[in-house]
């Protein structure tokens, strides 16, 4: 297929300034999978190839693997304020390449160049944030149960980490991960989706430049059940972090159990957005807009449910479709656009069941409802009401351009409703009044409500990303008693 002129030229451009890589890095050089196979990397909203990239698998990544697992020993002895400043640079480059790595995340992924240009940022911003909690890994001193004994904890970085991410954040699933990782002084193997590699590749382009030491930073992609086999059967891993859904979340934990690795997952969601009566209209409509459709509804913090109380919720309906109806669809690369297409057309596919089955069960299309005229992976955007329990929407995360409302009588309702799933990631609550805002907070079984560090309950996930807590998972507690006659 014949790449568009805006495609081909924001491609020739980033080809021009180094950053569109194609080949996997393993021990600081860039190399060609050993059997010279490619994947194709694909522009979902023109079905376009952006790139064939390097298939890598098996020896790939084991080489990967010994190269951080010899580099280790030199990066965990930097000083923390020496950690610090590379990684400072690499934010300073991330910052300063941030149009270059947006137009990359549109032409892979597919999301608007504006929101692709703000994930730059907030990637770039973990990377900014562990350079500074580098200088912050504080030990502890324990009182002795002896008087001629000292006890002191040290926290020491865990050792090589396998980080698997996901396609639908390419820069700051990545950043979120690998920023402690290094800061506390692991080495890192970072496995990308095939799906949209090259931001990964770019980023570890620019970590070079700022002087993270080959190495300490490995990018391998391709066959993933071979590249997450190495990198979860190798004693060398001491750590997996994974996000993604939670079958594979599952599976990874599972095939980690014979090493005994420590593993952190932030795994799927099927968050509430929960409308009280009481609720400003206007706000309620604004954040739940935001709430469902960033990414065109791909997100894991996406909210998949909206339980809207009786008393408003034929008004909500009303207004919130009015909201959607003028959102626009469109190439990434176009101006206004706010939303883009699917990642695949399997994508679409999982989208076009799920609205099939709620409407078998008696739900109703207010909006949109099916592909969009487009063509491609695009998806109207879509409102649908009278969803109840039974129906899969209800269930399962839809990570598509799709909002069911779902009403409910009282607030003891609107718990029951919003806990009753095996995910616990993300709920939103709109209401006036204070105190709601607390009892329902405390009663929702979800990882972040509202401002919170970054995580997941319940079959969401394990352990906690940004914020001070993220450095605890890439550290062990070491303690050393030391005698004082």
């Amino acid at each position: 297929m014949i790449m568009s002129m805006d495609a081909r030229s924001v491609s020739e451009k980033l080809r021009n300034s180094g950053l569109l890589r194609t080949q996997g890095l393993i021990g600081g050089k860039w190399i060609d999978s050993y059997d010279k196979s490619t994947i194709k990397v694909n522009n979902p909203a023109t079905g376009e190839i952006v790139a064939d990239v390097a298939c890598m698998g098996t020896k790939e990544t084991n080489d990967a693997i010994a190269s951080s697992y010899e580099a280790f020993p030199s990066w965990s002895r930097l000083t923390a304020g020496e950690r610090s400043k590379i990684l400072r640079r690499w934010y300073d480059l991330l910052i300063a390449h941030k149009e270059e790595l947006g137009q990359l995340i549109t032409l892979e992924q597919g999301k608007p160049l504006k929101e692709a240009i703000g994930e730059v940022a907030y990637g770039a911003s973990f990377i900014e944030y562990y350079a500074e909690e580098a200088k912050r890994v504080y030990g502890d001193i324990i009182p002795p149960n002896l008087s001629d004994r000292r006890l002191f904890v040290l926290k020491q970085p865990v050792g090589v980490v396998g980080a698997i991410t996901p396609w639908n954040f390419p820069l700051a699933m990545i950043t979120r991960k690998v920023g402690p990782a290094l800061a506390s002084g692991c080495t890192v193997v970072v496995k990308p989706s095939e799906l949209t590699p090259l931001t990964a590749l770019a980023a570890a382009e620019l970590a070079l430049q700022a002087g993270v030491p080959p190495g300490a930073l490995n990018v391998v992609m391709g066959s993933a059940p071979e590249i997450g086999d190495a990198l979860l059967t190798s004693p060398q891993v001491r750590k997996i972090t994974f996000t993604g859904s939670t079958a594979v979340g599952k599976k990874l934990m599972a095939a980690a159990a014979p090493t005994v690795k420590k593993v952190s997952l932030e795994l799927g969601g099927n968050a509430p957005s929960i409308i009280f009566d009481d609720a400003d209209l206007d706000v309620a409509v604004k954040g739940t807009l935001a709430a469902k459709f960033r990414n065109s509804g791909q997100t894991c913090v996406c909210a998949n449910r909206v339980l809207v109380q009786d008393g408003i919720y034929d008004k909500f309906a009303e207004a919130f479709s009015e909201a959607v109806q003028k959102l626009e669809v469109g190439d990434g690369f176009k101006e206004g656009t706010t939303q883009g297409p699917l990642i695949n057309d399997a994508a679409v596919q999982k989208v076009e069941s799920f609205v099939q089955d709620a409407v078998s069960k008696g739900a109703k299309i207010i909006l949109g409802g099916k592909r969009h005229s487009l063509g491609m992976t695009f998806y109207e955007p879509t409102v649908i009401r009278d969803v109840m329990s039974n129906m899969i929407m209800s269930k399962e995360e839809i990570f598509g351009p799709v909002a069911p409302l779902i009403r409910f009588k009282t607030e003891e309702d609107a718990i029951r409703i919003a806990n009753d799933t095996i995910a616990g990631l993300a709920a939103y609550i709109f209401t006036n009044s204070v105190q709601r805002s607390w009892r329902v907070s405390e009663a929702l079984e979800y990882g972040l409500v509202g401002v919170a560090p970054f995580g997941g309950v319940k079959q969401s996930g394990l352990g906690r990303e940004g914020s001070k807590y993220g450095m605890d998972e890439y550290l062990e507690y070491l303690t050393v008693s030391c005698a004082t006659g």
